[in-house]
């Protein structure tokens, strides 16, 4: 089973958080590969550092991608196909990164780690 983080589930992650829910942390303790962090959320974590409203215990340049190499997480890209899939998606959530990853892990076939229980109106596996 591949597993796609969702970039709350990877802050917690990051962070020790105790929001991480115990499901999710044994899923990516039990997979020997296949995590993938996608671009989306290294995105989406560079928007929110910028505007001061995140702050996590890495810094984007080169601090978390050497925490991501540790841990054996590999990183997705953003694909023409993914971008193009938004489109087809209802709007049942609204958030424009989230969006991106529901497109990446129908056409990737992951299940997304994630807190966000509005996912699963998109048809994708969903852990937490």
């Amino acid at each position: 089973m591949k597993v796609l983080l969702d970039t709350h589930a990877l802050i917690w992650f990051i962070g020790g958080d105790k929001q991480f829910s115990r499901k999710a942390r044994e899923v990516l303790v039990g997979q020997q590969q296949g995590v993938f962090v996608s671009v989306v959320s290294i995105w989406e974590l560079a928007i929110k550092l910028g505007l001061g409203k995140l702050r996590i215990r890495l810094r984007l340049e080169g601090e978390l991608w050497a925490f991501l190499e540790q841990n054996g997480f590999e990183l997705l890209p953003i694909e023409y196909a993914h971008a193009a899939r938004v489109a087809l998606l209802p709007f049942k959530h609204r958030d424009p990164f989230d969006r991106l990853l529901v497109a990446q892990a129908l056409i990737e076939n992951m299940t997304i780690i994630s807190h966000d229980a509005i996912l699963d109106d998109y048809g994708i596996r969903r852990v937490w």
